[in-house]
């Protein structure tokens, strides 16, 4: 999401209301400007019967209206210019449903009107309405959640169902749960950012790690008491964090699959009641993960990283719930001249012309998150466009460079994560595991004249399978978090550094495969 916008989904008044949030990033690459203004309602809203279920999607919203079985769904842009522009998209009878929109298509929940009239499963649905395929089945549907690429609906009984690509229209699946994981149900979701997982509930005291694609793609952690809430870590992605009716709020280590401390922040909060009472809940914002505390009227507010508690803000009333907008970035005031000097000398930088002075060594924190491999997006034709934009200011057709990022991007290697020193490379679903040590850095010239730099890190242990070096390319020459990179792989050092037309490229996993073409366009 863009952070420009938050949306309040009013259920007793049938309304989801749209309001500016007032925050703008203007994405130069190795950093953002941002641009704070007061927030307003846009005069955008959406009106229907108890809406429940509000879903966003590569900048396009659907609210699901349980009393008339029907998602109104619109645009970002449609609610910041206040424009009453909707579509709708109808299940096959009213219920306590979701639609999950998804390009051209839709992911729509499907009543079960016969017996016990529950949910039965999802369908895909064209833009015209038509069904496309079978409807997947998914008895107790409730719950959804994206991580990157990657769409989930819990609450079936024999797993959760996975949505993804194929050729351009969406695809659903049962990911099964696996033996051993006893009884119990993933009902609510949470999708990682910075790495692809989902964080889930269990039972009232245990909270499920799902990581499609590993080894072992279901994970539980017992809680030492009922839960109350959880929220994902948008700025350090390894961590989450969980409330427990004791008053206790507790770091989740989601690689390690285990709490790595925890605080005592409020009185006892008994899951006894009704499900929406004014109980804490959590979200982070920058350094900072705030917990809502209703009965004594303020929010804590938790330092992430030594988890010690920093501060209180009173709120009158009873603070429940809470959500936390924007991110990271430059703010200019009277720094127009200097930053526009900024800008163009980073450009020469990104264009391979610098002096080597200029240059430092990098660790792999620069590069830790969740990747994956423009490559499949290039072959569905996702990045058409991209490939067309490039025609138009280049020597070659859009053809011509479809081949040749054909060959640059080629890999059978689609996802990437780092944590720490340790690469899990994941090729035709199967992982492999090894830890890395910076080894230098090269400097290499090209035929036009510029140059560029080669990180280079090399395994000290780890899955044979696993390459013996590592070499990154991302056209920045000093420690900065990288937006996107070319990866070389392979067990000679110096044959890598020849290695000059195939050049597998990775972006965060988080974004859709229309926002990854929008970074190329922009760039």
């Amino acid at each position: 999401m863009s952070g420009a916008t938050v949306y309040a989904v009013q259920g007793a008044a049938g309304t989801v209301t749209a309001i500016d949030s007032g925050i703008r990033f203007d994405d130069h690459g190795d950093h953002a400007d941002i641009d704070v203004s007061e927030p307003r309602l846009t005069g955008f809203s959406v009106h229907g019967e108890s809406p429940s279920h509000f879903v966003e999607h590569n900048a396009h919203f659907a609210a699901f209206f349980d009393g008339e079985g029907i998602a109104r769904v619109f645009s970002e842009s449609a609610a910041l210019e206040g424009e009453a522009e909707f579509s709708e998209v109808k299940a096959n009878a009213p219920h306590h449903g979701v639609v999950v929109p998804f390009g051209e298509h839709s992911i729509v929940s499907v009543y079960n009107t016969e017996g016990e009239g529950s949910v039965a499963g999802v369908q895909i649905i064209d833009g015209n309405g038509n069904p496309v395929g079978n409807v997947v089945e998914c008895a107790g549907l409730h719950g959804e959640a994206l991580s990157g690429n990657l769409g989930a609906i819990g609450g079936c009984q024999s797993g959760i169902l996975l949505i993804s690509s194929a050729g351009g229209q969406p695809k659903v699946e049962v990911l099964e749960f696996t033996a051993g994981l006893g009884e119990g149900r993933v009902s609510t979701l949470l999708g990682g950012r910075g790495l692809q997982y989902f964080l889930g509930n269990w039972d009232a005291d245990t909270v499920s790690i799902i990581e499609p694609g590993a080894e072992t793609p279901y994970r539980l952690v017992d809680l030492p008491t009922r839960r109350v809430h959880f929220a994902v870590d948008p700025v350090r992605p390894r961590f989450a964090y969980l409330f427990t009716e004791d008053g206790t709020l507790h770091k989740l280590d989601v690689i390690a699959g285990a709490v790595t401390a925890s605080i005592k922040l409020t009185d006892l909060y008994s899951m006894d009641g009704h499900w929406s009472d004014p109980r804490p809940r959590i979200a982070v914002a920058g350094d900072n993960v705030f917990v809502t505390d209703p009965l004594a009227g303020k929010i804590h507010s938790v330092d992430a990283e030594t988890f010690e508690e920093n501060g209180e803000i009173a709120v009158k009333g009873k603070p429940f719930t809470i959500v936390a907008i924007g991110g990271s970035g430059v703010l200019h005031g009277g720094e127009a001249h200097d930053h526009a000097d900024d800008h163009d000398h980073d450009d020469k930088i990104y264009q391979g012309y610098f002096d080597d002075s200029q240059i430092s060594e990098r660790t792999l924190a620069d590069w830790e998150g969740d990747w994956q491999s423009v490559y499949p997006l290039l072959q569905d034709g996702t990045l058409d466009p991209v490939m067309e934009h490039k025609a138009k200011a280049g020597t070659m057709t859009a053809g011509e460079y479809r081949a040749y990022y054909d060959v640059g991007y080629q890999t059978d290697v689609d996802r990437i994560t780092i944590a720490g020193d340790t690469f899990t490379f994941h090729a035709n679903g199967q992982p492999m595991e090894a830890r890395y040590e910076g080894d230098g850095y090269e400097i290499l010239t090209y035929e036009k004249g510029n140059r560029g730099v080669r990180f280079i890190f090399e395994k000290v242990e780890g899955d044979a399978a696993a390459p013996q070096f590592v070499q990154f390319s991302d056209h920045a020459i000093a420690p900065q978090d990288a937006h996107h990179f070319h990866l070389y792989w392979g067990d000679d050092r110096a044959a890598l550094l020849e290695e000059l037309t195939n050049w597998p490229t990775y972006y965060p996993s988080e974004l859709s495969g229309d926002e990854v073409a929008a970074e190329m366009l922009a760039h």
